[in-house]
């Protein structure tokens, strides 16, 4: 599993219902992607959820590189660079996926957490305990899923959850949800991934 995501920062005064509309004509074009195990269209508006700024910051996670690479570089991606500008894109390496108790639910929030690893602690243990910290998110009242991962590169972890209910129990940046395309999401492997 690979998760990615990149954030579009907007003007405090921008129409929010602009990023909404686009979300609504060309969210279903993601729907049948071949390798992609789920997209969360998320939108974050200023003074909601306590949220300092709007924001569009779609998350994913692939199950395939190939189509990863497919959306990057083979024209699906390029809509949104052509109107937005071409954002930085961070990609993380999963460590690990797991299916909540609300896992059918249609999805209010989504809750992102990074923090860095600090230098000088083992690798493998702040691992497992990031794949603790996703079970224990996946097992919470409301939890649709769960997801873990790293970039080795910064030494950055993210945990990502998704929530059917707008309390979400989960700490980090709370987005609403505009839509979800989930083509292999059954395909997502679970538990730990190394």
């Amino acid at each position: 599993m690979h998760a990615m995501q990149y954030e579009l920062t907007l003007p405090a005064d921008y129409d929010m219902g602009i990023i909404r509309g686009r979300v609504a004509r060309v969210g279903h074009l993601l729907d049948e992607w071949d390798g992609l195990g789920v997209k969360a269209y998320l939108l974050r508006e200023r003074g909601v959820h306590g949220s300092p700024v709007n924001q569009y910051a779609p998350f994913y996670l692939w199950n395939t590189v190939e189509g990863m690479n497919r959306f990057l570089w083979g024209g699906a991606f390029q809509g949104l660079v052509n109107d937005f500008g071409r954002p930085e894109v961070v990609r993380w390496s999963g460590l690990a996926y797991e299916e909540g108790g609300a896992s059918g639910s249609r999805a209010a929030v989504a809750v992102r957490r990074r923090q860095r690893i600090p230098e000088g602690g083992e690798l493998a243990a702040v691992m497992e305990e990031a794949v603790g910290e996703t079970r224990r998110l996946a097992g919470a009242d409301g939890a649709m899923f769960a997801a873990a991962a790293v970039d080795p590169h910064s030494w950055e972890l993210v945990h990502f959850s998704l929530w059917e209910q707008d309390t979400p129990k989960a700490e980090g940046d709370v987005f609403q949800v505009l839509r979800l395309s989930a083509p292999e999401r059954g395909a997502l492997p679970r538990g730990r991934q190394w």
